[in-house]
Order: C-alpha cells, then structure tokens, then sequence
C-alpha cells in the first residue's frame, strides 16, 4: 500500500507533527464528524467508490441515495444471518488478517511498533489470562466493509471503553507512534464453551475514528457467532481478537492467500479457526496435502 505524501508530513517532519497535535484534538474530530455526517458530504461518496474500487453488489442504498459521506461508509450489506458450529471462531470483520503468538514479555511488534498488553487492555490480570495465547489482529481497508460482528458464541462478563488519541493506523504512522496503545478502544470479555476466554477490541483512528458498538449488550448477556456487534464510523480500522493458550486451532488453509505484507485477506463471517479435535484434523489434512 501506498502511504500518501500527507502521512508521511505528518509523521516524519517537525512542521507536520506539530500540525497532527492539532488534528487529533476532540474538538478537531467532532468538526470532522459533523462534516462527513452533513449533506455536503455526500459529493465525496462517487470519488471514494472510484478511489478505492468498492463494489456496490449487495449494498442495501436507501432512496435518493445516501444522504452524507458517513451514511455510505457504515452502508449495510445485504446478507443471511449464517448459521454456525459453536466451534467455530469467525472473522469478525472483512479486512488484512495477522496472527501473532503472545510471548513471555507479552509484548506485540505490530509493523515496526512494539506495544505491552497489559498497555492495551489496562488490567494486568487480564493480560496475564492470555500468557502463551494468541492475537488475532485485523486492519480494515478503506475498501472494507466497516460492520463487524461478533467472533464466537458466548456469555459476555465484562467491557471497557479506553479513551485515547486518535492516530492513523497505516503503516508510517507505526514507525513513530504507538499507535494501538494510543488509540482509543473498547473490548468485551466473554466467556466461549468452545475456546476459553476471549477478548474481542475494536480500535480507533485518526479524526473520527467512532467505535459504535450495540449498547443494548451487556455484563451477562449471551451473544451469537456472527451476530452484530457494531460498526465503525469514518476513521476507525482495527480489531483485535485474544485467545488463551492453545484455544484455537488456526486454519492453516489461510496461509496460502498471504500477500506481500504477511496479511490474510478474510470476509466477515468466515472460518478463520475451530477448537477441539476438529481443527487438528483439519490442519493435518492440509499440511499432508500442501507438503
């Protein structure tokens, strides 16, 4: 991906980080929220559909099109609800798909930004939960579609909004800041029959970057694989799934989409693991066929 002359100003210069102080300011991004929510918008819609290449099929446009620039960016797709095994673990999102083993010093290198876990989820006895697991880290595109849903079925025990400054999550802006620390998020704990513990977080990003997640969910309440967790408005881009020790059984089959980066292209909905016996076999099957 190309990283734009604007980023790199930003990022990279003294005049254009004294600018981004500013830019990620609240007052800064609710000018920009209301902006991208207003009618003015909505000219920005056909520049981004060409820009990015964002195929229209199956995108429910409501009458005299969309009203604002952010009602095209949290559009909806139409789609059945998917009926899924309790031993499956979803994407929860369409985007770029990393795997990343949390080891010893539970600390991540995520494109050349090191960040601590216990930073991340502010609780040091919830990071401690996910010694030796896993991290499942997905990065939307501006192409992405931005609904997500929820990754497994299970009881919800807790969730957390962290307040944060909003960066960009594109890769010049990882070589200077920590950017996943820094960021805005919120996450829920919820407890799976089939993988343990697990923590699903969205992240947000530069100027808008809202989370909205369904509020009507909450400590106690059982949610569905593939049910809606919420969307991200203009801005946001980032979620990140935590599994514990040896919880999930990774299909290997994925591997084989990687792009030059090491990122797994995934849709929302589909496979991306399953735990138990299951998820041996299949990547048994898959290395005796691919050597």
């Amino acid at each position: 991906m190309k990283e734009s002359l604007i980023l790199r100003f930003l990022y990279e210069t003294m005049p254009g980080r004294m600018a981004l102080k500013l830019l990620v300011c609240p007052g800064i991004s609710r000018m920009a929220g209301d902006f991208l929510s207003s009618g003015a918008s909505r000219c920005l819609v056909p520049y981004y559909i060409r820009k990015h290449k964002i195929s229209m099929k199956d995108v429910e446009v409501p009458p005299g099109g969309f009203p604002s620039f952010n009602a095209f960016f949290t559009r909806k797709r139409k789609r059945e609800q998917g009926v899924f095994s309790e031993g499956c673990l979803l994407s929860p999102c369409d985007g770029l798909l990393s795997r990343v083993e949390i080891g010893e010093d539970t600390v991540f290198r995520i494109k050349n930004t090191e960040f601590s876990l216990k930073d991340l989820l502010k609780d040091d006895g919830l990071a401690a939960r996910f010694q030796d697991g896993t991290a499942f880290i997905f990065r939307l595109t501006p192409a992405d579609y931005h609904h997500y849903c929820y990754a497994a079925s299970g009881r919800l025990l807790s969730g957390r909004k962290i307040p944060g400054k909003l960066h960009c999550v594109r890769p010049v802006a990882l070589r200077n800041t920590p950017v996943f620390v820094q960021n805005s998020r919120a996450y829920q704990v919820m407890e799976t029959d089939a993988f343990g513990t697990l923590v699903q977080m969205e992240v947000g990003a530069l100027l808008v970057g809202k989370i909205k997640n369904d509020s009507r969910r909450g400590k106690g309440d059982c949610v569905h694989a593939g049910e809606e967790k919420g969307h991200f408005e203009f801005g946001g881009s980032t979620i990140l799934l935590l599994a514990g020790k040896g919880a999930v059984h990774f299909r290997s089959v994925l591997y084989e989409r990687q792009i030059a980066s090491e990122e797994m292209p995934v849709r929302m909905g589909e496979v991306i693991g399953s735990a138990g016996m299951k998820g041996i076999a299949e990547e048994y099957l898959w290395k005796k066929e691919n050597g």
